[in-house]
């Protein structure tokens, strides 16, 4: 087995057959359906099952993403979409939704799955319950540092993300895309409001003016890969299911020949990456990168390489100066800032007017109006090097041959991959008549292999001399010898093994009258204290200890676990032990509902991404096939948008004064906790159901305010 793996994303076949024949060990694609990025092209049934026989052809192994929330109204298309990739020999599903994961490690035993970075896997012991569920691997979160995943000794195998766009908000807990405009992140529907402008105020002073403040760089550990290849990391994941099949091809082969030693122009080669896409690169918390240096405010798009300067300008054209060992050709694409204006030079000239296909110093490019003397020129598009990977080279598969001759028995030939060796029988050997056949010949036959996937890499002879075999017949047994190895490479190698799963009824007291409260505040906790609220989760760890003997009294457990024991987003109290889910471990089915009672909680806040009908739906369905749960929905208050490590706005600790502002003027409360950058929403929620129980969230709400708003629900129960 390999140490490390190359995984690389396939958004099309197009991108799938730069993904195997520039050198990936595995590909990650979706369907349809139930992937993460749905805006991508993504296949259809018919172009998964080819994509999995030419995958496997290469050796190259095929993981589908179904990544996404599941709700109840989806589950049974969602097993049916598992059961097809299943029988036609899918390697691994890719999975977030911790409910499907338990069901489908009991309904396909056999079915390999990976818990999804958007499962936010931020500790060892959600390794350890991921491991214990069977799930072969899980893909950390990418807040996770490298010494962190190097300490969890879970025996799973380990993926992370080396490459690619980065989320500032943990996966799985941004909210942000669903509450501004109803497309669900976690159900493949980001609109990446996290690359728009806000600004940035305090007590109404602007602090930052329209800036790209949560927009992140772009991942790229090739500096730091030595490191990657002594860590306990399995597999190494590039981000990409929505880039360029040049993107996929050139990344693809870059890392591959990091992975192998080989020696490159390292300088040249990110000069490179940088014209197909770039937004200044980061090495990420995988590698410690301080909040300052992990954010590019100033675009969110790709800037591409910097090559030269605007040094004068004449009549109809621009005077360029490039930089030391930069280059622009015909074809290329450029772009000006700061006045932003880009075009493809179809036409570049020299001193003399002529046309010139490429410059390495001075040269001219067309006039447009708005570009300026000292104008900086980027490179956006790289001409040369999109042709050079639209002829891509075909990865080929090394074969030898063995040649089995003796008079009176049957011609017997061999051909042997790595893993598989075939034979075929030809007729009866016989003595040569006149001139008896050269082993030079029999290989040389034996190696025209033409457009087939193989390669020979040598031919072994056990055969007697001066005997005679027809050239037709050699030629024939390589055409079978190559059909069926072709045939055996792409047989599926899991078995398809689909069990009834039976459940145990719940009978877990639901008291629907019951009303919990968030707060930041001693005069929040003690008005909810005096109205008899049934909890109160603590966010200060200083006012939970001040009360943390009164029974209502819960504290909040980080909401990304980092070291401690709660699983995700839990809350938890200390006085006994109990586990309270919040609504950011997404629970949108029943089944992830029921299999978190199963590790023991009793009490599940509902997602806030499903509608009142849903929830009704949801208890009334879950009551009927698992019995009785302690349901809570957020009924007021500000969802937490986003949840995000470190410092990243550079704001004070503990201060609730700081907003952000986007484009429509609406006003995002975020605050800092010494960990995280919390982002609540610009409205707060206001919802009611009569049959379960109901969670105020208070941020910054007065006392009067909260008892006002306690009594109120209290009188509707």
């Amino acid at each position: 087995m390999k140490k490390h793996e190359l995984l690389v994303p396939a958004g099309n076949m197009e991108c799938l057959y730069q993904a195997v024949h520039n050198g990936c060990d595995a590909v990650y694609l979706a369907c349809k359906s139930f992937g993460a990025r749905k805006f991508a092209a993504n296949f259809t049934n018919e172009e998964v099952v080819e994509a999995i026989s030419f995958c496997h052809l290469y050796g190259v192994k095929v993981f589908v993403t179904m990544n996404t929330l599941v709700k109840n109204s989806e589950v049974e298309s969602f097993i049916e979409q598992v059961r097809f990739l299943h029988k036609n020999g899918v390697d691994a599903l890719i999975v977030q939704d911790f409910g499907m994961i338990c069901y489908l490690r009991e309904k396909f035993p056999d079915l390999e799955i990976h818990a999804s970075t958007q499962a936010n896997i931020s500790c060892r012991e959600v390794c350890d319950l991921y491991y214990k569920l069977g799930v072969k691997r899980v893909v950390f979160a990418r807040e996770m540092s490298i010494d962190e995943i190097n300490k969890i000794d879970v025996p799973i195998e380990k993926e992370v993300f080396i490459h690619g766009a980065l989320c500032i908000s943990y996966s799985g807990c941004c909210l942000m895309s669903s509450m501004l405009g109803g497309r669900s992140g976690n159900r493949g529907e980001c609109a990446g409001v996290c690359r728009m402008p806000f600004s940035l105020i305090k007590d109404g002073k602007i602090i930052e003016k329209n800036k790209y403040l949560l927009s992140t760089k772009e991942l790229n550990t090739s500096s730091k890969f030595s490191e990657l290849l002594n860590s306990n990391i399995y597999s190494f994941k590039i981000e990409g299911r929505m880039k360029s099949p040049l993107y996929v091809g050139f990344i693809t082969r870059f890392y591959r020949r990091l992975i192998d030693g080989e020696s490159i122009n390292y300088d040249e080669e990110i000069k490179k990456l940088k014209t197909i896409f770039n937004r200044e690169f980061t090495v990420g918390r995988l590698f410690h990168e301080k909040d300052n240096n992990f954010m590019n405010i100033k675009s969110p798009n790709h800037i591409g390489l910097e090559i030269g300067k605007v040094i004068s300008i004449h009549k109809k054209y621009v005077k360029i100066k490039l930089n030391k060992d930069c280059f622009l050709h015909q074809y290329d694409a450029i772009r000006f800032t700061p006045c932003n204006i880009g075009f493809i030079v179809n036409y570049l000239y020299d001193y003399n007017n002529n046309l010139i296909r490429e410059s390495s110093n001075t040269c001219f490019v067309d006039y447009k109006d708005g570009i300026s003397v000292g104008d900086i020129v980027y490179k956006t598009q790289d001409y040369l090097l999109e042709e050079e990977y639209k002829s891509i080279s075909l990865k080929k598969i090394p074969v030898s041959f063995n040649v089995y001759a003796k008079v009176g028995e049957k011609l017997k030939i061999d051909i042997t991959d790595s893993k598989n060796t075939i034979s075929c029988y030809g007729d009866v050997v016989e003595r040569a008549k006149s001139a008896p056949i050269q082993t030079s010949s029999i290989r040389e036959k034996l190696s025209k292999l033409g457009d087939s996937p193989f390669i020979c890499l040598d031919c072994s002879f056990n055969i007697d001399d001066d005997i005679f075999i027809p050239i037709k017949a050699i030629n024939n047994n390589r055409r079978e010898l190559v059909s069926l190895l072709m045939n055996k490479r792409m047989e599926k190698s899991n078995s398809f093994v689909e069990k009834d799963v039976s459940f145990t009824k719940n009978n877990i007291i639901y008291n629907t009258t019951s009303l919990s409260c968030m707060i930041y505040t001693k005069e929040q906790l003690e008005a909810c204290l005096e109205n008899n609220v049934s909890r109160i989760y603590i966010h200060d760890s200083k006012l939970y200890e001040e009360y943390k003997n009164y029974k209502e009294v819960y504290s909040v457990s980080s909401l990304i676990s980092t070291n401690s024991k709660s699983l995700i987003s839990f809350y938890r109290d200390y006085h006994d032990g109990e586990y309270i889910c919040n609504y950011l471990l997404n629970v949108t089915n029943i089944y992830t509902a029921y299999y978190l009672t199963k590790i023991g909680l009793n009490n599940i806040c509902l997602s806030v991404e499903l509608s009142l009908l849903e929830i009704q739906d949801f208890i009334k369905l879950y009551e009927e096939k698992f019995g009785t749960c302690n349901f809570e929905m957020l009924g007021y208050g500000r969802v937490h948008n986003m949840i995000i490590k470190g410092n990243v706005l550079n704001i004070d600790k503990d201060t609730y004064d700081y907003s952000l502002v986007d484009s429509r003027n609406r006003i995002f409360p975020v605050y800092y906790d010494g960990n995280f950058t919390h982002i609540l929403n610009y409205i707060k929620r206001n919802d009611f159901l009569p049959n379960i129980c109901t969670r105020l969230d208070f941020y910054n709400e007065e006392r009067e305010e909260v008892e006002k708003i306690v009594k109120e629900i209290q009188l509707l129960k």
